[in-house]
């Protein structure tokens, strides 16, 4: 029987650079968040935990209790390592700054959204918890010193909680991703060096909002739909699960397109999903595994953030498929 890697040996073996003892340390209070989590969200039916609240978070969305539950869960466990000296959450309008009794070592900055998918918790769907680390250049940030682009992100990942809970997170060398035994209560690795196909014959997008897309991307899902009878000479399946925590892990096991591209309804605010602890994260995941990540004129991780939950169009995946998107976007640009 093949020897089982714990997440903390693999740490503690292939871990390097100058971040090396801060990394090690913020994602062994991420992965004890997560089992939390997990449990959490196992327990939610029981607990009574899967209804909507009254209230709404700065986005705008009817909150989940189990929002809150993660949320909290979250923001208590990483302030453990006293290398995390502040936080930002899907949850809160502004940053959390951490008291320094608790950051002695405080230079990173954990952004965060607790529970991804959470309108999918009452009907038993995958969801999960995206988060992103940064270096902060002040030992008092600001707001300021957390727009920074996905280039300077130092780590990024995700937790699954599906039919197993899973561990995915990138530092710059690759994609690996781990499973949670939950009878010993560690993450053991299980996806080494995860890879996106550059080529597919799947996408996964919110067909509901056609007629409200622009014509690049029109153009594209025509032409998916159109099969072996249309320009592109091959049949394509279509995935929604509205968790892209679950469309993203989907993308590095077998390939695909995640799209949320930009459309009028949502012109105004920007796009759909939040650059600093979404898309960014998630880019950084696919590039790391072989794939693509653009708004459709620009690629993602380079865009220069203007306020904390900005929104984007985002288009990630299989190499050879966005370059298409990419393309289509810059005909009708010119």
């Amino acid at each position: 029987m093949t020897e089982k890697i714990s997440i903390s040996d693999y740490l503690s073996a292939h871990m390097r650079g100058e971040h090396r003892t801060a990394i090690i340390a913020i994602l062994n209070d991420i992965t004890a968040a997560c089992k939390k989590i997990a449990i959490a969200i196992d327990s939610g039916a029981l607990e009574g935990n899967m209804h909507s609240l009254s209230s709404e978070n700065v986005q705008g969305e009817v909150q989940k209790a189990l929002d809150v539950i993660t949320h909290e869960i979250f923001i208590e466990t990483n302030q453990t390592s006293g290398y995390v000296i502040g936080m930002a959450s899907e949850e809160t309008e502004d940053i959390m700054l951490i008291d320094e009794a608790l950051a002695p070592n405080g230079q990173y900055l954990l952004l965060f959204d607790p529970l991804d998918g959470s309108s999918n918790v009452n009907v038993n769907i995958s969801v999960g918890t995206i988060f992103s680390i940064l270096k902060s250049d002040s030992p008092n940030p600001t707001l300021q010193d957390f727009l920074q682009p996905g280039t300077q992100q130092i780590c990024a990942g995700y937790a699954l909680y599906g039919t197993s809970t899973m561990f995915v997170f990138t530092a710059g060398d690759g994609v690996h991703g781990f499973t949670l035994d939950h009878e010993l209560g560690e993450f053991y690795l299980t996806h080494p060096q995860m890879q996106v196909p550059a080529d597919t014959q799947e996408f996964a997008i919110n067909m509901s909002n056609y007629r409200f897309w622009q014509s690049p991307m029109q153009r594209y899902i025509d032409e998916c739909l159109q099969g072996e009878e249309g320009d592109r000479e091959k049949d394509f399946n279509m995935r929604w699960v509205a968790s892209m925590v679950a469309e993203v892990h989907r993308i590095l096991i077998r390939g695909g397109v995640f799209m949320y591209p930009i459309d009028s309804k949502i012109k105004k605010q920007g796009g759909k999903l939040r650059l600093m602890y979404e898309a960014n994260p998630m880019s950084w995941l696919i590039e790391q595994a072989g794939g693509m990540a653009t708004n459709g004129h620009m690629r993602i991780l380079e865009m220069v953030p203007n306020a904390l939950h900005q929104r984007v169009p985002v288009m990630l995946g299989s190499k050879h498929e966005i370059e298409r998107i990419v393309a289509y976007h810059g005909k009708t640009k010119r």
